[in-house]
């Protein structure tokens, strides 16, 4: 069991077949490994965090977790384990991603958040524009894969099992495996969920965080490791508002509060509305990516 986040081991599935990918040697898969481009901040606490004597905090030690039997500094130890290994083969997805110039997403939320329908609606509007490529990461199924692959685009499908994200070492066999071209865009779909792949680069450009107004417009406040580890907040479902009593300006201010600088894109990826500024944003970093392929210097200045 990963002990970072409890995912289980041995239930790993690429297209179908078992992959042991929590059991591996410390060989690079095909890559040159690289020094991270950028620092991993701290997790971290809102404003408003709830301190009163009706509430219970196991998030409080320098852990930020709780582990029966086990102590704060072991649980420290593991983790940072755990995720030196996972930033090593990160580092390799990414130098081998910004030496073909491909602008890699990890697109992140909570399930039924609409990530899948966005992706489709992406994929139209971009058609004879870029080369694209997916990774769909589920627990089971390769519903989402066969969704992709109806437009058209290549996909591969990888079951975490029990496991809760994705991680480094899955999306470098995936990208293994995938006819990704040079100058293209890859799109990584992480599992549904708020907690876990926030700790987890898989060496992308940037991760986007997926927000629907038929959510809380706390859940920057409520988990908020995965809205400061991203760039971008979409802000989908966006139809549905006079339907809803969500309140928009109040959902900015709470991500803005974790994560000040983070642009937010009202859409609705079925109805169209404010995919054209998702779409500009795209084609900016595919260019990005583009030039820092023949400038590797660039690529630092652009994603770090």
């Amino acid at each position: 069991m990963c002990t970072t986040c409890g995912c289980g081991i041995g239930q790993t599935h690429i297209n179908g077949k078992s992959m042991q990918l929590h059991q591996h040697s410390d060989k690079p898969l095909h890559y040159r490994p690289l020094k991270h481009s950028h620092a991993h901040a701290p997790n971290p606490m809102p404003a408003d965090t709830d301190h009163s004597p009706n509430t219970i905090h196991f998030g409080t030690g320098i852990a930020g977790t709780h582990t029966p039997g086990m102590s704060q500094a072991r649980m420290v130890k593991i983790e940072r384990d755990i995720l030196a290994k996972n930033d090593r083969y990160a580092d390799e997805n990414r130098q081998h991603l910004s030496e073909h110039g491909v602008f890699a997403l990890n697109l992140v939320s909570s399930p039924g958040s609409g990530k899948t329908t966005l992706l489709v609606k992406t994929i139209e509007m971009l058609r004879g524009k870029l080369s694209i490529t997916v990774i769909e990461g589920d627990q089971q199924t390769d519903h989402d894969a066969e969704r992709i692959r109806a437009t058209g685009v290549p996909a591969i499908q990888i079951n975490t099992g029990k496991g809760c994200h994705l991680d480094a070492h899955m999306v470098g066999h995936a990208i293994q495996q995938l006819p990704i071209l040079d100058n293209s865009l890859l799109f990584i779909e992480n599992v549904g969920n708020l907690v876990c792949p926030s700790g987890f680069d898989l060496g992308e450009a940037h991760k986007v965080v997926i927000l629907s107004v038929t959510e809380g417009e706390d859940k920057p406040l409520k988990y908020p490791d995965m809205f400061h580890a991203a760039d971008l907040m979409i802000l989908n479902k966006c139809d549905l508002l006079q339907h809803l009593t969500f309140d928009v300006e109040l959902a900015i201010e709470y991500a803005h509060r974790i994560h000040p600088a983070m642009p937010v894109i009202q859409i609705s990826a079925t109805q169209g509305s404010g995919m054209q500024e998702w779409i500009d944003w795209i084609m900016s970093g595919c260019r990005s990516a583009a030039t820092a392929k023949q400038d590797p210097k660039q690529f630092d200045s652009t994603f770090g």
